[in-house]
């Protein structure tokens, strides 16, 4: 009886080491999908394998354990990104789709030229953008941001401007295309913009270059 007790406790031993030694070994030979491929959709070739990159310094070995929080980080970070939708298509595929940034205006940061985005986000710019008017003054990017929308409600067409006067009173200057300088009151509004440009409309007055609007419902013309 005790014979036949031990050899059942061998057998169960014996079998417990093959299941084991099958077990880790499929553990072992059982590889995860690494992530095969990053397709980047929205800005241009050069910026697109620039962000390929910096996604890939991430070291995005397996889409299934992949730290969403660092990708978002990224793209967050990225002065040239509007908004973005990432999908992960498995097994081993990444899908990032952006849409790029609207630039709006240059101005000078530390000696160098940046380019405002519709995010609020500078960019240093690497080429002329010499269609965008030039800010000159320190405004916060969000003022500048909340003025634009109100020029974009008035009459006056943003395409019309040439250049932007901010002062340390908050206060705002528009240069426009013919030179014309439209001197503005604290706090404008767009029925302010619309009232400045029915005058132009209206009245031709040749030699006439600055156009002082800063008192309400007057104007003063100076040579």
């Amino acid at each position: 009886m005790h014979q036949r007790k031990s050899k059942k406790i061998l057998v169960y031993f014996f079998l417990l080491i093959i299941v084991s030694s099958i077990s880790n070994n499929s553990v072992n030979n059982f590889k995860f999908n690494k992530t095969q491929k990053i397709n980047i959709s929205g800005l241009n070739e050069n910026d697109n394998q620039k962000l390929l990159s910096d996604i890939q310094n991430l070291g995005l070995e397996n889409i299934f354990f992949i730290n969403k929080n660092e990708i978002v980080k990224l793209l967050n970070s990225n002065s040239l990104i509007e908004r973005y939708e990432v999908f992960k298509k498995y097994p081993s595929t990444i899908n990032i789709k952006i849409e790029k940034t609207n630039f709006y205006a240059k101005i000078n940061n530390k000696g160098k030229t940046f380019l405002i985005g519709s995010n609020g986000k500078l960019t240093l710019s690497k080429s002329d953008y010499s269609e965008l008017p030039y800010i000159f003054g320190k405004p916060n990017i969000n003022e500048f941001l909340k003025f634009k929308k109100i020029i974009d409600e008035s009459k006056i067409s943003y395409k019309q401007i040439k250049d932007f006067y901010f002062f340390p009173s908050k206060r705002w200057d528009l240069k426009l295309e013919d030179d014309t300088l439209l001197k503005l009151p604290n706090n404008p509004t767009y029925e302010t913009l619309n009232y400045l440009y029915e005058f132009l409309e209206n009245y031709k007055v040749e030699s006439i270059n600055i156009i002082d609007g800063r008192i309400e419902n007057q104007i003063i013309l100076n040579e």
